[in-house]
């Protein structure tokens, strides 16, 4: 384990210029380190589309697509100007509909501007004012993740063997730094996941840059990897919980959940916090991507010609199995996750702390 506290490339992977935004091509890391740059608020929008940025990258890509957009607007009239800046947040919600913090990060910016104080700014009022609410948006996910992060690390006892599935991020990033302030040793084991293999490019890349020696298995091998005892907890981070406690994420996290229960491990989620606006399940839109790229890994097809495939790019776990949704406030039984929103960041009701709680 690795005392360096330099900030892992991930953390770091878009970036607003003069002429554009360029995005770290999620798609070939670590192989290649390649930008991908973008002049144009739909240069963003596709990118996100075409898988360039994934996980927390759409959230900042989307405020830098914002800040794009205003530019676009520059010398249009107060009515105009406005009008394409929600066009253009309408775009980018629309590029991966599962993830709420593409929809979070549009509307913080809209109500910072042409919804709130600015709605009735011209165009080259508005730059200014979106650069600095997207800068406001960035620092308050960072800051959040930080805080869960705390919150998951306290859960994890010292020589916890994690697995994890799929690319947690910021989220990861934040438990990782917490408990090495903590004198916790972990040990990860990553599943790889398929198709994209962002556990094993992205994750195991990212511990290993922390630090870390990471075990990395296939996603079909979770239930004998716990079996044999090889990881004791189970954290994943989320892309979307709705307030009665399922839980959206990468496609794989269901089996994850599953052999976990079946096995007597710990099963804990990371999230922001729940989405208010997904009472439950029925709420949230599932995104199935082109069955093609369920035929291909890393450019190369490994499927027979003739042959179809299927890919719902998320599934739910339902908070039967799950044992703690940890929250910027805390960490919450799934059936009390809606109690994040009546916590305080230190104590509030609804925050539980246990060692190595009972399922």
């Amino acid at each position: 384990m690795s005392g360096d506290r330099n900030v892992p490339a991930l953390a770091d992977s878009v970036r607003t210029t003069a002429d554009g935004v360029e995005i770290l091509d999620r798609r070939v890391y670590p192989f290649e380190r390649r930008w991908v740059h973008c002049a144009t608020m739909e240069d963003v929008a596709v990118a996100i589309e075409r898988m360039v940025t994934q996980s927390s990258g759409p959230l900042f890509a989307t405020t830098a697509g914002m800040i794009l957009a205003s530019r676009e607007a520059r010398g249009a009239g107060p009515g105009a100007a406005a009008d394409r800046l929600r066009a253009a947040g309408h775009r980018l919600i629309a590029t991966r509909p599962t993830n709420n913090h593409i929809r979070d990060a549009v509307h913080a910016i809209l109500a910072a501007t042409v919804d709130g104080p600015l709605a009735g700014a011209s165009g080259d009022d508005l730059v200014a004012a979106v650069e600095k609410a997207a800068a406001e948006h960035d620092e308050g996910y960072r800051a959040g993740s930080r805080a869960l992060g705390r919150y998951a690390a306290e859960l994890l006892p010292d020589d916890a063997r994690v697995l994890t599935h799929c690319w947690g991020d910021a989220y990861l990033i934040g438990a990782v730094q917490a408990a090495e302030e903590m004198g916790k040793r972990l040990e990860f084991v990553c599943t790889e996941t398929r198709p994209y293999l962002q556990g094993a490019r992205l994750t195991a890349a990212t511990l290993v840059e922390m630090g870390y020696r990471p075990t990395v298995i296939t996603d079909g091998m979770v239930p004998a990897a716990l079996a044999d005892g090889l990881a004791d907890v189970a954290m994943v981070a989320s892309d979307r919980v709705t307030m009665d406690g399922h839980v959206v994420n990468k496609v794989g996290t269901l089996a994850v959940a599953l052999a976990a229960r079946a096995f007597g491990v710990p099963f804990y989620v990371l999230s922001h916090a729940p989405d208010p606006l997904s009472p439950g399940i029925e709420d949230v839109e599932i995104e199935h991507r082109d069955g093609e790229e369920v035929l291909h890994v890393l450019g190369t097809r490994t499927a027979a010609e003739g042959t179809r495939g299927y890919y719902p790019a998320f599934d739910a776990t339902p908070p039967h199995l799950v044992t703690r949704i940890v929250t910027r406030h805390g960490a919450f039984e799934p059936a009390r996750v809606a109690d994040h929103f009546t916590s305080t960041a230190t104590t509030g009701t609804g925050f539980h702390h246990e060692e190595n709680p009972a399922r």
